[in-house]
């Protein structure tokens, strides 16, 4: 939760800087292990069971709402506050809806990446993972949510992209980099974690 905002307590309790939430966590330690539980075993539940939707903006919203809905109240919802993170500065709230649909357009006028080869998907979701890092379009949640989209994405393209297979430390130093554009890095650690999916044939007839 380390990030720079123009109000530094936006959306938090008064003289602190934890976020008000739906259990009235005041202690900022404790609501981070509790929203990092609580997000762990929804995302699971989301690799079983993934959200439908037309991999466009209200998708990625869709996704954050399932994600932080029993924590905040504004999950879902677009954040009205500038933040950056690590010298890293993101769209500017006013943007980000106007930048949003037209990465998602964008998506859906490539095809959502299908019927590529590993590199050329490689390069293609490198790009679109640091457009959607940029834009970081959520007060709290954004890497979450980015990475569940990606990895359903990914597997509607036909490729696995298994985020826990990556450092964590790794990927942040990958994505600062990308920010300040050198991407290489960062196509260096989603390569180790894609993979294309093998159909299931039935030999048994």
């Amino acid at each position: 939760m380390s990030y720079n905002i123009d109000a530094l307590t936006d959306n938090c309790y008064d003289g602190t800087t934890c976020l008000i939430n739906k259990l009235n966590i005041h202690d900022e330690k404790q609501l981070e292990i509790i929203e990092s539980n609580i997000t762990l075993a929804k995302i699971s539940t989301l690799q079983h069971d993934p959200i439908n939707g037309k991999f466009d903006f209200e998708h990625y919203r869709a996704i954050h709402k399932f994600l932080f809905e029993d924590l905040y109240d504004w999950a879902g919802i677009i954040r009205t506050v500038n933040i950056s993170k690590k010298g890293t500065n993101f769209v500017k709230a006013k943007d980000i809806k106007r930048i949003a649909i037209a990465c998602f357009d964008r998506l859906k006028s490539e095809n959502f990446f299908k019927d590529l080869e590993k590199d050329d998907f490689i390069e293609k979701i490198t790009d679109f993972y640091c457009v959607t890092n940029n834009l970081h379009p959520f007060r709290e949640g954004n890497g979450r949510t980015q990475r569940v989209f990606l990895a359903q994405l990914a597997f509607e393209a036909g490729y696995e992209m298994d985020f826990s297979k990556i450092d964590t430390d790794k990927l942040m130093i990958a994505t600062i980099h990308a920010a300040n554009g050198v991407d290489t890095y960062l196509k260096d650690a989603i390569s180790e974690i894609v993979t294309p999916i093998t159909p299931n044939f039935d030999i048994s007839m």
